[in-house]
């Protein structure tokens, strides 16, 4: 099992267009395999209040690789990284495994 963590800089005033394409990128990624995710915003710490913190979890590095494939395939998932990449200031993902 791993955890991918996102931490996503949201453009000040895009939160409204955020949830309106995260409502699309859940359809595709449930049609394309991806785990449940859970999102937050930082209140406080070392970042802004415009960070969106995205993880999920995965049942092993091999699966999360194999559903990424599919999803740099899939023209309709492309189309909302485009979508999106116009109110995403910086992304980082990190990857995190139990000990």
């Amino acid at each position: 099992m791993i955890i991918e963590r996102m931490i996503q800089q949201i453009k000040p005033n895009k939160w409204h267009e955020l949830e309106t394409i995260d409502k699309k990128y859940d359809k595709v990624e449930k049609r394309l395999g991806f785990p449940p995710k859970k999102r937050y915003r930082c209140l406080t710490g070392g970042h802004n209040t415009d960070t969106l913190i995205i993880e999920r979890q995965w049942e092993s590095l091999a699966a999360m690789e194999a559903t990424y494939n599919k999803a740099f395939m899939d023209s309709e998932h492309q189309a909302l990284s485009e979508e999106s990449a116009l109110i995403i200031k910086s992304n980082q993902v990190e990857i995190y495994m139990p000990l």
